[in-house]
């Protein structure tokens, strides 16, 4: 296998990121791509422009992480420098050193009281940990320094151990004593070679084969007018062209599958490159302008030749029910995604033993329960109305609030408000789903 070459995103705090980028910056399979925040509320908004750019993510602690991780916006894996182990211990080691404070009198953040408690067992230090306030996110700065502070001026600890930058700056404002627990390079050493690894496990698996499927309709611009037999051939002959470039910009090769229609066979690499990611239709020029010509299109990812026709197939007939000129791509872990160039997409699963208990208790396939399933992912949250799943599945609003009412009669729908998003236009129920 060759080298491999990541762009790696490194995302921290103005003193962990310089700590990590020294690390990483040693290691030739990297290119870095450095961003440095500073308060919660702008992780997304910094990470949403770069999304493209890197193809992992690496970040200074477990909060910017979940946070990135929990919005479900970034497809690229997602890495962190855990505070836990050799972080810790040099932080408590700095601490006996320099103030010879008992652990007990100290207050932490971010972790869980059993990690502190097993991590100093391992070191044969039997101390009681009182004042620790896990968090993963979610509240202010100010919130978590005032916790720390409280704790010290009622005389109850002598400092305080916190993951935060922001929360570390604003305790040494208010002169209490305060220890930043900063990446300690072993630690950053052995997530840069799961790093490693996973960058060569995705470098094995863009080699898969991946099938395209596609469906031709070359007469839709023709005008009944001068149609003949000899039109229909000129005009096969041109979209066999056009498909044969096509093929070639994925490096890939065109067969017969039958009248108008086609089979690309190329790798799950050169389809990534050219979907971004499976997300969008290839440009214009890349599909000798077959867009108009083209009335389905299923990528199909599998282990082997056969597996993979087999997910195009079934992506191709998800494109079909998605309408004309619709794209869907079926992966080898039993999920499809789609529609690609689509404003609202879903990646949702079709097996399952949980999503098959959950259709025979509607009349719903296992699809569209998978599909809801994924919606509500998307959304961060399990309620919505009519309209809004109508969006997201590209269906009839009439067929959504027949899917919500499936979902009320089975027991796993209920309808809990109503919504008036114009003044003069009718209520919209407003559900919350139990999937």
């Amino acid at each position: 296998m060759c080298a491999i070459r990541l762009r790696l995103g490194i995302f921290g705090a103005d003193d962990s990121l310089p700590i990590i980028q020294a690390v990483v910056e040693a290691y030739k399979e990297f290119v870095c791509l450095p961003v440095v925040y500073w308060y919660e509320s702008e992780i997304l908004d910094l990470i949403r422009p770069l999304a493209s750019e890197a193809d992992m993510w690496l970040f200074s602690g477990q909060v910017p992480y979940s946070i990135v991780k929990q919005s479900g916006e970034i497809e690229a894996p997602l890495f962190y420098v855990p505070h836990i182990g050799a972080s810790l211990y040099r932080t408590l080691l700095q601490v006996h050193y320099t103030k010879r404070i008992p652990v007990s009198r100290l207050s932490f953040d971010t972790y869980q009281r059993r990690e502190i408690e097993r991590l100093l067992e391992e070191a044969g230090i039997e101390e009681s940990i009182p004042y620790v306030k896990h968090y993963e996110g979610g509240i202010s700065a100010q919130e978590l320094s005032d916790y720390h502070y409280l704790l010290w001026k009622q005389g109850k600890t002598e400092a305080a151990v916190t993951c935060l930058r922001t929360a570390h700056l604003e305790l040494e404002k208010l002169g209490m004593p305060v220890y930043r627990v900063l990446p300690a390079r072993s630690a950053v050493e052995a997530v840069i070679q799961t790093i490693i690894r996973t960058g060569q496990m995705l470098q094995a698996q863009d080699a898969q084969i991946a099938v395209q499927m596609i469906e031709v309709d070359a007469m839709q611009a023709v005008s009944p007018e001068t149609f003949s037999t000899d039109d229909m051939y000129r005009l096969e002959m041109k979209t066999t062209e056009k498909l044969l470039r096509y093929a070639r910009k994925v490096q890939g090769s065109l067969k017969s599958a039958g009248p108008g229609r086609y089979v690309i066979f190329t790798t799950r690499g050169a389809l990534k490159e050219m979907t971004a990611g499976y997300k969008t239709i290839p440009p214009a020029e890349e599909m000798a302008h077959l867009y108009e010509e083209i009335a389905a299109c299923g990528i199909g990812i599998g282990r082997t030749a056969y597996e993979a026709e087999i997910q195009a197939g079934k992506a191709f007939l998800h494109a079909k029910q998605h309408g004309r000129g619709a794209w869907m791509a079926a992966f080898d872990d039993g999920t499809i995604a789609g529609p690609l160039g689509a404003r609202e997409q879903i990646r949702y699963s079709l097996g399952g033993e949980e999503l098959r208990e959950l259709a025979e208790r509607t009349r719903l396939s296992v699809a569209t329960i998978g599909k809801l399933q994924a919606v509500l992912r998307k959304r961060g949250n399990n309620e919505i109305e009519a309209h809004e799943l109508a969006a997201y599945m590209q269906i009839l609003p009439r067929s959504a609030r027949r899917i919500l009412k499936e979902l009320e009669a089975a027991g796993l729908a209920e309808a809990i408000g109503e919504t008036n998003p114009y003044p003069r236009g009718r209520p919209r129920k407003v559900y919350r789903l139990f999937l």
